[in-house]
């Protein structure tokens, strides 16, 4: 999703995965996928996924490293790929993990976070997705992962939209669920961020990064009209919104949407 990092970074990770794979009895074919800045790096791995993370030595451990093996813990009514198996390493400057999973045959939704174009998907999946959420907004809010932080949110929202925050309704969300985490099956990919969000925040990001493509976005409104119609969900609209608008210089996808999502607050 991410374009390939400093070619130092680059050849480090690629070490990794290579070792990672031989520890598994495998070998990473196919595209690469990277993550920001090289920190992962993913690739099919015979009939698996293979998906390498790094962080600075001591520097592991909180909630992007620990997020896909505590996802395991979620209902299996969430749709995601079964994650089978775990391996941690260190060299002297890096901690590495390597995570196995079941691989998700279907194609990503889209390349990219937000749409351009509709992806012309199919009424089963509107249910099924609808579904999906349901049962991720069932979960109880885990008191130990947050998605978005309430401090941050009651910061962000005045300053880049104009409104305020009041009473905040929190559930259980994935944290990152644009179009490119979801496969046209569907099963819900990278789990890194998943946790306590405002009502909403998952359906709001659907919407939002839909807004260049307005057959999509006229489609999440009426299938998600049950939560983004409710009260509670504004403080989730808005939320996404201001991240939007906080990141439209550093990235490129968010000045694509900063026009749409400013006419969307204008309106709000």
């Amino acid at each position: 999703m991410f374009d390939a990092p400093a070619p130092e970074t680059a050849d480090r990770m690629l070490a990794a995965q290579r070792h990672a794979a031989d520890q598994f009895g495998l070998r990473a074919t196919g595209r690469r996928v990277w993550g920001y800045r090289g920190r992962t790096l993913s690739a099919a791995a015979g009939p698996h996924w293979l998906r390498v993370v790094c962080a600075e030595a001591g520097t592991e451990g909180g909630k992007l490293w620990n997020g896909p093996s505590t996802s395991r813990a979620l209902p299996v009514s969430v749709p995601r790929p079964d994650l089978f198996r775990i391996r941690d390493w260190t060299t002297d400057a890096y901690m590495y993990r390597a995570e196995l999973y079941a691989y998700a045959p279907d194609p990503i939704v889209s390349p990219r976070p937000i749409l351009n174009e509709d992806p012309g998907l199919p009424e089963t999946w509107w249910k099924e997705m609808t579904a999906a959420l349901d049962a991720l907004a069932d979960v109880p809010p885990p008191t130990d992962r947050e998605a978005v932080r309430e401090e941050y949110l009651r910061r962000v929202i005045p300053e880049f939209t104009g409104h305020q925050v009041e009473e905040i309704t929190w559930t259980t969300a994935h944290g990152d669920l644009h179009w490119a985490n979801i496969t046209r099956t569907p099963h819900i990919l990278d789990w890194e961020g998943w946790g306590r969000a405002p009502y909403g925040y998952d359906a709001a990001t659907l919407y939002l990064y839909a807004l260049l493509s307005p057959e999509t976005a006229t489609r999440v409104r009426t299938e998600l009209a049950p939560v983004l119609d409710r009260t509670e969900a504004r403080t989730g609209l808005l939320t996404v919104c201001a991240q939007v608008l906080q990141a439209q210089d550093r990235v490129d996808f968010y000045v694509e949407l900063a026009g749409p999502v400013r006419e969307y607050l204008a309106h709000l």
